[in-house]
């Protein structure tokens, strides 16, 4: 994201201006002549000298603020400010205008300017570019530009402010989101020495009776994204199938501290597994010395009478293939396999810290897929909880094996309103999606409009994919056994044979399967993300959370 800094350059001034009347009438007299940029750096450094004294006097602190600018609506308009950058260009007697004014004219949307020492309480203010303000649905693209351009400009901002210094930073309260996703990093395992300097975010405070709500509404969309995104940076020998439950578990208990009758964690091990006659789950774990984990949790926050919402994920903590090894190189990144189970934990952490009134269930079936002298082999014939019989021919198809006792489960006990599964499944969604969105396979219309709504509101957006009989005999027509773990024509339609397999462990009317494996990572695509894994779409589960419980 390109910024415009202006630095300061000189040492020492050529006049130190005594008071903030003076000040003004230097800088309007600037901008009037359209003062040259080495001038307007004189002047930047003028005003620092005068505001040394009543910046924070602990150095250690450096304060920053970002204030949002909206472009012209049209040629013969001017930037807007925003009602907290207005009441910041009050109380600075029209500078920060007027240095927008003379340090490039109009700020464009996702664009940075920084102004040092301009203000008494803040060592840099920047001011970022946030569209028009008359942005809203984007029918071609499928989202709110309005809401997209805050995430873009106020990350752009928290990044520049970090850069020069600033490690505590106030924010606008519309702008959490993109505030808290821009400062995520995974950097525990260095020396501290290369570590990313950490940023405090808080809540800029203006007269509006809703902010803090709004605040605490985007700052846990985003932690809970961070989260997922936490996990799915972990190395695999440091998330096994058992430390992912633990983590995921105290997590879960310290966001429902205000009434713990409300949650129920339960971390089944291999000998409930095998009792519950999950087979094909079983099969996928054995090739690994790590034991199995499926972790159940039910979050008690609507009535009694009401079904529940069932959310299922993938958690393979590292997938080799198996016998059907994968290439070597990128393998690395297989540690991020679990990433289903990442959203689901990172859904649940924020229904259950928001209080959401709606009964929830998460059910994750943790383990690692691996080759070894007693590991699935192609050929191989399993048997699901429900006991049909399944031909594996693809060991690296495993995710599906997983997902189809842990789908059984979840109709058989929970009798689910709604059943939704997240998945890094398959290299096919990711060449048909790429990265734009998360394929979603659903036998509800109704449910994958929610769902489709939901995308557009957080920008992390959906796609619908097709769930036709035509796949349905790829997967069901085997030699050995009653279905097939890939499609009869193998490559062909990956992710839509998958959710076709999926399609015969599932009894609930309404379910929608998510393959994420095109969103698993973040290059730099979503700027408000940086590198990395991405944790989508963990911000659109919410958000379909939150309306599912107010249906």
């Amino acid at each position: 994201m390109a910024c415009y800094h202006v630095h300061i350059v000189r040492r020492k001034a050529y006049m130190i201006i005594s008071s903030w009347q003076n000040q003004s009438a230097v800088v309007r007299r600037f901008a009037s002549n359209k003062a040259p940029a080495r001038t307007i750096c004189e002047m930047q450094h003028q005003q620092m000298l005068f505001s040394t004294n009543t910046v924070e006097k602990d150095k250690k602190v450096h304060r920053g603020l970002i204030l949002g600018v909206y472009e012209p609506e049209s040629k013969d308009e001017e930037m807007e400010l925003s009602e907290a950058a207005e009441n910041v260009n009050v109380s600075l007697a029209g500078h920060l205008m007027d240095l927008l004014k003379i340090s490039g004219g109009t700020l464009k949307a996702g664009k940075v300017r920084i102004f040092h020492g301009i203000d008494n309480k803040y060592n840099s203010i920047a001011a970022v570019g946030l569209g028009k303000r008359s942005a809203g649905f984007n029918k071609e693209e499928d989202r709110k530009d309005c809401k997209e351009n805050i995430r873009i400009a106020v990350a752009a901002g928290v990044k520049s402010l970090r850069e020069a210094g600033c490690n505590k930073v106030k924010v606008d309260p519309s702008a959490a989101e993109g505030a808290y996703l821009s400062v995520f990093k995974y950097d525990e395992l260095k020396a501290k020495s290369n570590q990313k300097p950490t940023v405090d975010l808080s809540l800029w405070i203006n007269t509006a009776s809703n902010d803090n709500d709004l605040w605490v509404t985007g700052r846990t969309f985003a932690k809970s994204q961070n989260l997922a995104r936490r996990l799915m940076e972990m190395p695999a020998n440091k998330l096994t199938p058992s430390a992912f439950s633990e983590i995921v578990t105290t997590k879960l208990v310290d966001a429902c501290s205000y009434d713990q009758s409300k949650l129920t964690v339960r971390s089944h091990q291999q000998d409930w597994i095998e009792r519950q006659n999950m087979g094909a789950f079983l099969s996928v774990a054995k090739g690994s010395k790590e034991p199995p984990v499926f972790l159940e949790v039910s979050y008690s926050g609507g009535a009694s009478s009401e079904k529940p919402l069932v959310l299922v994920g993938k958690g393979v903590t590292f997938d080799s293939g198996g016998i059907s090894l994968k290439p070597s190189q990128g393998m690395d990144l297989m540690r991020g396999d679990m990433g289903g189970a990442a959203n689901v934990a990172g859904a649940l952490w924020a229904a259950i810290y928001l209080q959401l009134p709606v009964n929830l269930v998460g059910l994750v079936p943790l383990c690692e897929n691996l080759p070894s002298g007693v590991a699935n082999k192609p050929g191989d014939v399993v048997t699901a909880m429900n006991g049909k019989t399944i031909q594996v021919d693809n060991t690296d198809a495993e995710g599906r094996l997983l997902l189809a006792d842990a789908l059984c489960y979840a109709c058989k006990k929970y009798d689910p309103a709604t059943l939704v599964d997240l998945a890094t499944l398959t290299g096919a969604i990711d060449v048909a999606l790429g990265s734009g969105a998360a394929g979603v396979f659903s036998n509800d219309t109704k449910l994958w409009k929610l769902l489709c709504e939901c995308g557009v509101e957080t920008g992390d957006r959906l796609w619908r994919m097709p769930l036709w009989q035509h796949y349905t005999k790829q997967v069901t027509e085997s030699q050995l056994a009653d279905l097939n773990n890939i499609g009869k024509y193998s490559r062909s339609g990956g992710s839509c044979t998958a959710a076709a397999f999926l399609k015969e462990f599932v009894t609930c009317s309404s379910w929608a399967h998510l393959d994420i494996a095109g969103v698993m990572q973040n290059k730099d695509e979503v700027p408000y993300l940086g590198k990395g894994m991405s944790g989508r779409p963990v911000r659109t589960l919410i958000e379909f959370i939150s309306r599912h419980a107010k249906s």
